[in-house]
């Protein structure tokens, strides 16, 4: 799916892929050695993410119901745990950096296929 920053009219990714299984959830982008520049994970219920076994850093995004941008954490690197974001629907997980510039807190961001 491409994910697009209504607020600021900007591009935020031109691909991402859906984890909606548990296991697909759970495993997250650990099979993967580093994400394209317009490549990105969509994981949906989910408000809490783990790095373990990571081999990259990665940019995090938490979204509302309303595809609000709650939370932005940057650069969070492998055998790290983010923060439980309370009133978070999802987590687009993008390439580390790919946020400066293109999704604050407040944004509302579009999901389309």
């Amino acid at each position: 799916m491409k994910v697009f920053n209504k607020t600021k009219g900007l591009r935020v990714l031109g691909s991402a892929a859906r984890a909606e299984t548990f296991e697909t959830r759970l495993l997250g982008l650990i099979p993967r050695t580093c994400l394209g520049a317009e490549e990105g994970l969509w994981l949906e219920p989910c408000a809490m993410i783990h790095m373990c076994f990571m081999r990259f850093a990665i940019d995090a995004v938490f979204v509302d119901r309303e595809n609000r941008v709650l939370r932005v954490i940057e650069n969070l690197r492998p055998w790290r745990f983010s923060p439980w974001v309370a009133g978070a629907r999802g987590v687009l997980e993008l390439p580390s950096g790919r946020c400066a510039g293109r999704v604050e807190e407040g944004d509302e961001l579009e999901f389309t296929p």
